[in-house]
């Protein structure tokens, strides 16, 4: 007899259940490896024992994952001398900042003609 590939066996571990699990957790890596650009882990491990004298073995599967996630959002704060948290550096002056008008085509009043005139 010829030797069998891996997946024929694998297809009939927990009744194909194996291979549904791990081809969605295959897909879902695939995802956040894309959005991430990090890699990504699927570990299948394969227990075997000897169940009785008669020679059955029984396969006991463990499937693992390394999911790659985007690194958190973070805040930058600063502490005051009470133990607040504050968004602007007390140490950093203050800068006057005004406003400055723009003179554009939104500023001009159109002339209207003197009555009689066209």
């Amino acid at each position: 007899m010829a030797l069998k590939p891996i997946t024929d066996t694998l297809r009939h571990v927990r009744g194909g259940l194996l291979i549904n699990e791990t081809s969605e957790l295959l897909a879902e890596i695939v995802k956040a490896v894309e959005v991430t650009g990090k890699a990504g882990k699927i570990t299948i491990e394969l227990q075997i024992k000897k169940l009785s004298r008669s020679g059955a073995l029984e396969i006991i599967d463990k499937v693992t994952s390394k999911i790659p996630s985007e690194a958190a959002l973070t805040t930058m704060m600063y502490p005051t001398s009470e133990g607040n948290l504050i968004t602007e550096d007390p140490r950093q002056q203050k800068l006057d900042l005004k406003t400055v008008r723009v003179v554009g085509a939104s500023d001009v009043t159109p002339i209207k003609p003197a009555s009689g005139e066209d």
